[in-house]
């Protein structure tokens, strides 16, 4: 992952991203909680709950790929500058193995900042008797946006 020391445009990023996971619905309904925010690093950390599995039980794929999305997400927002807003523009994932465990932790790094385009790596782990499973990895391309009033960080 990132091996360069990433500085943040704003002192106060991580207080950023924590007011802005706040007011995602779909971080509420899927239980996740922010574990970890760093510059260019966000771990998102979610429970298996019944209501997110697929018909064999797994963490259903549209989960795994939502959580990841948004650890990537707030991954590059830890960078940009006090006025910004993050929008993913483009993702892959890679599921490489049945999402089954009693947690979930989905890790978002930053690859590549830059002013206006962010490129990311996303892993998610399925956690389940002190074990951890690589169960999905994700590319994501990320913008800043600024001077939008109806896109707020």
């Amino acid at each position: 992952m990132t091996t360069a020391k990433l500085e943040p445009r704003d002192s106060q990023y991580a207080e950023r991203v924590r007011e802005s996971f706040f007011r995602q619905g779909a971080m509420a309904t899927l239980g996740a909680c922010l574990a970890r925010v760093q510059p260019g690093e966000v771990d998102i950390e979610l429970d298996w709950a019944k209501g997110l599995t697929q018909q064999h039980g797994f963490l259903h794929a549209g989960m795994v790929s939502t959580a990841l999305d948004s650890a990537c997400g707030y991954a590059a927002f830890t960078l940009m500058p006090a006025d910004a807003a993050v929008l993913t523009i483009e993702f892959k994932i890679n599921l490489l193995a049945p999402a089954q465990g009693d947690r979930f932790r989905m890790e978002g790094r930053v690859l590549k900042p830059g002013r206006t385009i962010t490129v990311c790596e996303g892993r998610a782990y399925a956690l389940r008797d002190n074990q951890e499973k690589l169960v999905a990895t994700m590319g994501c391309t990320l913008m800043a946006v600024s001077d939008r009033q109806d896109i707020k960080g």
